[in-house]
């Protein structure tokens, strides 16, 4: 499968569930840092109140939502920035925000990029992720997946023993509605997911 197989072909909250166990990496001047995909977001789109293309807003900021699946939406909010891609067809702008991976490659250079704060703490949200990427700007926005230093290995993936989906992190709760929509998906047990307690954490990581 390509990546316009993987992003244009089928609904968002079924490509967000799929990337779990997918590796997402980097290439970076000095190496490769990277890791196993346990944690997205789906945005679905105009009609989703959490979403930055919802009423069908329209702006050079969130242009890569609206490009054909595949393309790399990198938005920033403060110094911080965000891994999203689009995933449906041009001119529907939907998307996927990968919110952690668990770290295998590149880690060493990965801490030294997260100013030595590892553990769970390296990668277990979006702006550590991208922060232990060493992504300081939104320069690889708009560019398709192929096309960039960004890679998703869909070969291959390792099973997760269980996928929780949960409502998504940060949305605003005066629309209940949307706010407490199933639409973050996690390996469950997995102790690089953003908001999980100790007792939960199991010794395999939630991997089959």
């Amino acid at each position: 499968m390509d990546y316009k197989d993987f992003f244009q072909k089928r609904t968002t909250a079924t490509i967000a569930r799929d990337l779990l166990g997918h590796a997402l990496t980097f290439q970076t001047p000095a190496g490769k840092v990277g890791g196993l995909i346990v944690e997205t977001e789906a945005y679905v789109g105009v009609r989703d109140r959490a979403a930055h293309s919802y009423g069908g807003r329209r702006s050079p900021a969130n242009e890569g939502l609206y490009r054909a699946g595949g393309t790399l939406y990198i938005y920033a909010q403060r110094q911080y920035f965000f891994f999203d891609v689009a995933t449906q067809a041009a001119g529907t702008p939907e998307g996927v925000l990968v919110r952690a991976i668990e770290p295998i490659w590149g880690q060493e250079l990965m801490l030294a990029n997260r100013h030595g704060k590892g553990g769970r703490l390296l990668t277990n949200g979006p702006a550590k992720m991208m922060q232990a990427f060493g992504i300081t700007s939104r320069k690889w926005d708009l560019h398709l997946l192929a096309d960039s230093p960004f890679e998703i290995d869909l070969q291959h993936k390792r099973a997760p023993k269980q996928i929780l989906a949960l409502p998504r992190i940060g949305v605003v709760q005066a629309d209940p509605i949307w706010a407490n929509k199933p639409l973050r998906f996690v390996v469950a047990g997995n102790p690089y997911v953003s908001d999980i307690k100790q007792r939960q954490i199991e010794k395999d990581h939630g991997w089959a």
